[in-house]
């Protein structure tokens, strides 16, 4: 099952988000994609990482087969004109990236090989630099 929700004003980009989240994850897996604000995802950070700030997606794994992963859609925003993403990819970026943390993946050169291979898959722009590029120069 899969299900988005749309908290903000600002609509979504369209993204194969159902494609994207059947190539990472297995069947029976249970995910739910909240769009949020700054104020919502700061207090999500707050509560569950112990940072005062907001940040542009957090994964929350709620068992084995089930899980939520909340982006920040003005903050993607701003960060996608920083490192010259379209909204669009950089969201799917991050969805990716969301995903893989669900699958149990942790930062570093095998996540950023995934990330790319799923990029590249679905026609997102700029896989070759991987949204971690946005990560090391300080947009997670």
């Amino acid at each position: 099952m899969f299900s988005i929700k749309n908290t903000v004003k600002t609509t979504p980009p369209k993204l194969p988000y159902r494609q994207l989240f059947e190539a990472v994850l297995s069947s029976g897996y249970e995910l739910s994609l909240v769009f949020v604000g700054e104020a919502k995802i700061k207090s999500l950070n707050q509560c569950y990482r112990k940072k005062n700030k907001p940040t542009n997606i957090l994964s929350f794994p709620l068992s084995d087969d089930q899980g939520e992963i909340f982006i920040c859609l003005p903050l993607a925003k701003k960060e996608a004109s920083k490192v010259n993403f379209k909204i669009s990819d950089y969201v799917g970026h991050l969805f990716i990236h969301g995903l893989l943390h669900l699958k149990g993946f942790r930062h570093g050169s095998t996540m950023d090989k995934e990330e790319r291979r799923l990029a590249a898959l679905f026609n997102l722009d700029g896989q070759k630099h991987s949204y971690r590029a946005g990560y090391r120069n300080g947009f997670h």
